[in-house]
């Protein structure tokens, strides 16, 4: 039981930490999770962090707290889901209201504008940085089919321009379809 307590705890405050000093949305908050849970404290491993960035993306609502209720049912049930959303949300939800209360004077200040454009290229670069991260574990696994709809979702979203939802719906058909076709083979070989 105090093992537990601990485990969530520790949860709490790791999705506290994460969430109060992550600015630029969804995927800077998947890679600071990615550098905590798999690479630090080991507790999900690099395929498994893939999937939540996946279905944290592919469902509606916030990446962030979709990823925040993956991760924390993967660490500790349903218990740990409430944990980690709850770790989630409470920095924005604070930040926010003070913000608000403030928001006239706090919008048109000059310092405020330029912090916030400093904030925009340190944020792209974390983007890019999750992109080479999560991009390298899908080339690694070497698997063509995955190779072939990563680079056809970079030109869809790119130079097509091509709605995201459509992307991910494609990709999880072709997901799908692959597995179908594999389930297929092997009841044929056995």
């Amino acid at each position: 039981m105090k093992s537990k307590i601990k485990d969530l705890l520790k949860l709490f405050f790791t999705m506290l930490y994460i969430s109060a000093f992550t600015f630029g949305g969804g995927f800077v908050i998947i890679n600071f999770m990615k550098r905590k849970f798999v690479d630090e404290l080991h507790w999900i491993d690099e395929e498994e962090m893939l999937d939540i960035t996946a279905m944290a993306q592919s469902a509606p609502g916030a990446i962030a707290v979709n990823a925040a209720v993956l991760v924390g049912w993967k660490v500790a049930g349903a218990l740990g889901m409430i944990v980690s959303v709850i770790a989630t949300i409470l920095p924005p939800l604070v930040i926010l209201s003070v913000v608000s209360l403030i928001y006239d004077k706090f919008a048109s200040n000059q310092y405020v504008a330029l912090v916030l454009q400093g904030m925009q290229a340190g944020v792209a670069a974390v983007i890019l940085d999750v992109v080479f991260s999560l991009g390298s574990n899908v080339l690694k696994r070497n698997e063509t089919l995955n190779i072939i709809i990563f680079v056809l979702s970079f030109v869809a979203a790119l130079f097509l321009k091509l709605n995201v939802v459509y992307i991910i719906l494609l990709a999880a058909a072709a997901g799908i379809a692959k597995e179908i076709i594999s389930k297929r083979k092997e009841r044929r070989s056995s």
